[in-house]
């Protein structure tokens, strides 16, 4: 059973995202932004109660702007799927979950030491070059 519901366009679409995200980073990097995709879908908390689908959390505006960055300047998100990327978007569509981004709903790229908290948020590892922050104690429940 899939963690949140889906179509071969979202797939196509979270493999396009994975891919632009974190190519850099590998099967590992791409699985990780993955399941941040899935969290926010399956949260119904914070800044996400009304995404429900891969869809709508990759183009979610927050504050004026699309939530992830390769939306507004990624020229590689706007490059068709490849095959390779849409089975690690299968996969963590399906069940895939792994620490540090296991419950994460942020993830950035700091370009430096990772930060002990984003936005509030605690700080849950790195992987590779992105720092991946998880919600708060007891704000977030449908998370986990």
């Amino acid at each position: 059973m899939p963690f949140i519901k889906y179509t071969s366009k979202d797939v196509d679409l979270m493999a396009r995202m994975m891919r632009a995200e974190a190519v850099g980073e590998g099967r590992i990097g791409m699985l990780s932004v993955g399941n941040v995709i899935v969290n926010r879908a399956k949260a119904d908390c914070l800044d996400f109660t009304d995404v429900r689908t891969a869809r709508e959390v990759i183009y979610q505006v927050q504050g004026g702007n699309y939530s992830f960055e390769a939306v507004q300047k990624g020229s590689m998100f706007y490059r068709p799927a490849r095959e390779t990327e849409r089975r690690l978007a299968r996969k963590n569509l399906k069940y895939w979950r792994r620490h540090p981004s296991k419950y994460s709903l942020w993830y950035f790229n700091p370009y430096g030491p990772c930060p002990s908290t984003w936005y509030g948020q605690p700080f849950t590892g790195q992987y590779k070059n992105h720092c991946f922050y998880e919600p708060a104690a007891g704000t977030c429940a449908s998370v986990y």
